[in-house]
């Protein structure tokens, strides 16, 4: 059985999340604690640990994150001005949940991605 997290039951609706897109594929939700005015996250339905498990056969739901970002985006009025989507891997990269993720983030300007410290 593949490991559990608090997105697989979000994914199944066992505990409460502003689900704002969902298919057989993907399912985004709003973040809990928003980083800008649109923070959704951008999660596949099956288990993948962190970016390093990806295997060729996840290409159609990791696409899938892509194309319901551009859509969510779209639809929360910050795809002309932009955004940012963000996948982090591992403790370095600043993963959390490990659960694959993308952050949606825009309604306001970002400022640089990182910062200049060493």
């Amino acid at each position: 059985m593949a490991e559990e997290t608090i997105f697989s039951k979000i994914i199944r609706r066992e505990i409460p999340a502003e689900i704002v897109f969902q298919d057989e594929l993907v399912t985004a939700f709003r973040d809990i604690t928003p980083k800008a005015p649109t923070h959704v996250l951008i999660i596949p339905n099956h288990h993948i640990a962190t970016v390093n498990d990806v295997k060729a056969s996840d290409e159609l739901a990791l696409g899938r994150m892509m194309t319901v970002a551009a859509k969510i985006a779209q639809e929360e009025g910050i795809a002309e001005d932009g955004y940012r989507l963000i996948m982090n891997c591992n403790e370095h990269g600043g993963q959390e949940v490990f659960h694959i993720h993308m952050h949606l983030v825009g309604g306001k300007p970002l400022g640089p991605m990182l910062s200049s410290r060493k």
